[in-house]
């Protein structure tokens, strides 16, 4: 499920034996290096060494390095990301591989979000290590620069970055001059001197060349090292150099052509048909080379080592000498070159045979690449209708999408599916715009061509606009709309064909989304039946998870938390070790039973993870606000009051700001339950007059002292739930109204209200929602344990109970000099013994699945409350009153 890394990009280039040494650069690396200088940039233009320098530097340092050499692709910084990880794990295998499903989901990516969980595992890294940047030029994305500009600017001192490009990046280089954050060598600095002239022609290449000559190869030149070395290579063999200096000339786009001709002159036909032909490839090796050849004679393999053994511009991509490319601006001009000399026909060819190639054996997108390089779109179209292609992952969707939107209208309306699958392909991505035009592009062609298609055309018509309707149906779903969804969901599988079984799933995907949008959870537990069958069917394990995250889902609400366990755990048994943003639902989903099951470790950990995942989603989805209000109901089961209503306030902000309506009532009767427990009855009455929220308007009932009140609430609340067969509202309110019924001093009725709810309660194994309830609920199952109701399970309530006693008993009262009395929570108090055993923030974080800032927050508030500035007099006081 995760993009295949290609670790060509990832190997740090081989210096040839012979190089001229450059210890003046070496020595300015070295101090930005020593220094702790952030950046060294290396900006100059094409054949001026730039990494070549590095990497000959690299072999005299010893620090670990990560090389990524980038490429046109790189644009996604999704990608981008996800290879600097991969370099990254040259240095410290493992960082960033629970990222990795972050970054392949086909949501839009939240690129700080994502980049801070790198950073803060780049800053355990204890030695230096430098990370390279190579053909930094290639890459043409504001997102991606501003990610390297946040990259630099919160940069762990252990990591120093090294950019090598041919232009100077979009970053804030005045600031980091300024703040001698930045080092630069430029073409000024990288030309060859007089005497490093001398050495690269007499010394490295032996020719012998008098002081004049050097002088003027020099002036002629530049110091530009590509001109310098093909210059080499023009006179290896000559008897008469001085005649080929002089005739020199001294502009160097004209010395380029000049000395490429020489060069591919001096080699033998079939060489320089190899080096023309080749030059399509962005890698290569000899298989790859001998298809788009079709040579018996010669061997690809043996021509690659012949280039490399002659110097001839190709460069190594791993240490086996399988893979390699050539250097950049020699494919430019090789591919210039082969512009001038072959047809578009043959090049076209060239590209069919690459495609070819890399279709069989099983790269499918780079397949499509020289597909549509040849312009033939019925191979690319064929590619990308192929399941393997990966249009799931953001680094194939984006080209693909590319592609499409490059067509012109008049191709499209050739090939109407090229319309479905570019809106698709969109929606795959989280985007909108534009998509129900594309539909409507395609409906047109279908209704202009109806009378002239034959039947298997029509067939196939059928099927398309079967999945024009699952596109609208996940369109209705961006706006919420559950109705529309059903509509266009039933019209998809009324016309898709039997067999497309990943649009079926689709259809039956969104009925079963808007079911419960709309409270209907048979209907939406009929539909995911339907997804399940469909996904066994088609092994499809995206479609599995969707499918098992949604049952989870409602066995969760049909109160089999057993049952949901162990599903939401298959879930992420299908996602392996890098679970994508939608294993938000299964984590959430274990983090609500865990809290429920008293174990509020175990629900942070999943809360928090939950809650990272579902913040990579698209900005329109409103996954991570469930996540928060989660983590806000946990802060106030840890006595956190201020801490959890201020993050609810927040979140509420947040919901408005995003149009996110629906989920506010979800947050008003957290805020409710919040400001109750801290008395602020006159605080929650707006909120329960202002949504529907029936629970939490029969809390305020009781709270203001009028139980009858909240009786009548509760009492047609419970009808609703039985009518509608909703469990788990039906348990709450029947768990409320044993309280309202206690509060009216009707114990018996209360008693027998509580005798069913842990009846209902006791399979799963309920705590939470006895123990939230706190010591009303402990006097009703006392009152419960001496008639005998439930023994077993009473006891086990109790027991809970005076665990949770002994854990507010361990709060610290601390004296002050007022009656004013400040106590520790118990978390507070986890935090401050941490912090004696002398773990740092960071670890502290760790170990209790808590943010940094979180635990920052902790310290402020532990300080304020034993009236100290710093751990060690915080370890000092609490000593003092004997909490240590």
């Amino acid at each position: 499920m995760s993009e295949q890394i290609l670790l060509t990009k990832l190997f740090v280039p081989t210096t040839r034996g012979m190089l001229v040494l450059r210890n003046n650069l070496f020595e300015r690396l070295n101090h930005s290096l020593l220094t702790g200088c952030k950046l060294t940039l290396i900006s100059a233009p094409a054949g001026f060494g730039k990494s070549t320098l590095i990497s000959s530097w690299i072999e005299t340092i010893k620090v670990p390095i990560a090389w990524l050499s980038l490429d046109e692709r790189d644009n996604d910084p999704a990608r981008f990301i996800t290879y600097l990880a991969a370099a990254l794990q040259k240095v410290k295998p493992g960082i960033g591989q629970n990222l990795q499903a972050i970054l392949q989901s086909p949501q839009p990516l939240q690129i700080e979000n994502t980049l801070i969980l790198l950073i803060n595992e780049i800053s355990f890294i204890e030695e230096k290590f430098v990370v390279v940047l190579e053909d930094y030029h290639l890459v043409d994305s504001q997102q991606v620069d501003q990610a390297l500009e946040f990259l630099i600017s919160h940069q762990p001192p252990c990591m120093h970055l090294v950019i090598v490009t041919r232009e100077d990046p979009n970053l804030p280089l005045a600031r980091l001059r300024a703040q001698n954050h930045c080092i630069e060598l430029r073409a000024a600095d990288l030309r060859f001197s007089n005497y490093e002239t001398e050495e690269f022609f007499n010394r490295i290449m032996q020719l012998n060349l008098s002081k004049k000559g050097i002088d003027l190869l020099e002036l002629r030149t530049e110091g530009w090292i590509a001109g310098m070395q093909m210059a080499a290579i023009s006179m290896q063999g000559l008897q008469d150099t001085d005649r080929f200096i002089q005739n020199f000339t001294d502009s160097n786009r004209f010395v380029m052509d000049y000395l490429l001709e020489e060069v591919l002159h001096r080699q033998p036909e079939n060489i320089q048909d190899f080096l023309q032909k080749t030059s399509i490839l962005d890698r290569m090796c000899g298989s790859l080379c001998d298809a788009i050849l079709q040579d018996t004679s010669a061997s690809s393999k043996a021509t690659l080592e012949y280039l490399e053994r002659v110097n001839l511009f190709i460069i190594p991509q791993d240490n086996e000498r399988q893979w390699y490319r050539y250097h950049h601006l020699f494919r430019n001009l090789l591919l210039n070159r082969l512009g001038q000399n072959l047809s578009r026909e043959i090049i076209s060819e060239l590209h069919i045979r690459a495609s070819e190639w890399f279709e069989k054996t099983g790269s499918l997108f780079e397949a499509f690449l020289h597909a549509t390089a040849a312009n033939d779109v019925e191979r690319a179209e064929r590619l990308i209708e192929t399941e393997q292609i990966g249009l799931h992952l953001r680094s194939v969707a984006i080209p693909v999408l590319n592609w499409l939107n490059s067509l012109p209208k008049s191709v499209l309306d050739t090939r109407p599916r090229l319309w479905v699958r570019s809106a698709t392909t969109a929606l795959v991505l989280g985007l909108s715009t534009g998509v129900e035009e594309k539909l409507q592009a395609a409906e047109a062609v279908f209704t202009a061509r109806k009378e002239s298609y034959h039947a298997e055309e029509s067939d196939q018509i059928r099927d398309l606009i079967g999945q024009i309707a699952c596109a609208r149906a996940t369109l209705a779903l961006f706006r919420y709309d559950p109705a529309e969804m059903i509509i266009q969901a039933r019209r998809a599988l009324e016309y898709l064909h039997s067999d497309n079984l990943t649009y079926r799933f689709t259809a039956n995907w969104a009925l079963t989304s808007a079911f419960m949008f709309q409270g209907d959870r048979a209907g939406a537990a009929q539909a995911n039946q339907d997804c399940i069958e469909i996904s066994q069917k088609s092994g499809h394990v995206f479609s599995k998870i969707l499918a098992a995250s949604n049952m989870g889902s409602l066995q969760e609400m049909e109160n089999q938390l057993n049952l949901a366990a162990e599903t939401y755990h298959e879930v992420l048994q299908l996602f392996g070790d890098h679970p994508q943003p939608n294993a938000s639902i299964a984590l959430l989903g274990l983090a609500r039973i865990s809290y429920e099951w008293n174990d509020l470790i175990a629900a942070e950990r999943y809360g928090q993870q939950s809650l990272q995942l579902a913040l990579q989603l698209d900005s329109k989805i409103d996954r991570f606000i469930v996540s928060e209000v989660f983590l806000a109901r946990l802060k106030l089961a840890h006595g956190d009051l201020e801490d959890a209503l201020g993050q609810l306030i927040r979140i509420e902000q947040t919901a408005r700001q995003r149009k996110f309506l629906l989920r506010l009532p979800e947050i008003a009767a957290a805020q409710v339950s919040v400001l109750l427990r801290q008395g602020s009855v006159s605080d929650a009455i707006p909120l329960v007059q202002r949504y529907e929220i029936p629970l939490s308007q029969a809390r305020v009932a009781l709270a203001q002292g009028n139980p009858s009140a909240g009786l009548a609430i509760l009492e047609l609340y419970r009808q609703q739930m039985e009518a509608r067969r909703w469990a788990d509202e039906r348990l709450r309110a029947m768990i409320l109204q044993t309280l309202t019924f206690y509060a009216c001093d009707e114990k018996d009725k209360a008693t027998q209200v509580l005798s069913e709810v842990l009846s209902l309660a006791e399979p799963s194994g309920f705590l939470r929602i006895f123990l939230d309830e706190g010591k009303p609920m402990a006097d009703l199952l006392s009152a419960a344990a001496a008639q005998g109701i439930c023994p077993d399970y009473v006891n086990r309530l109790l027991a809970a109970f005076e665990a949770e006693v002994s854990n507010k008993q361990a709060t610290a009262t601390l004296p002050g000099s007022s009656s004013l009395v400040d106590t520790l929570s118990v978390r507070e108090l986890e935090v401050l013994r941490l912090i004696d055993q002398g773990f740092s923030n960071q670890e502290i974080g760790e170990r209790l699945f808590l943010a940094l800032d979180t635990i920052k927050g902790y310290n402020r508030r532990i300080f304020e409350k034993l009236h100290v500035q710093r751990r060690t007099e915080a370890i000092a006081r609490a000593r003092e009153l004997g909490l240590l």
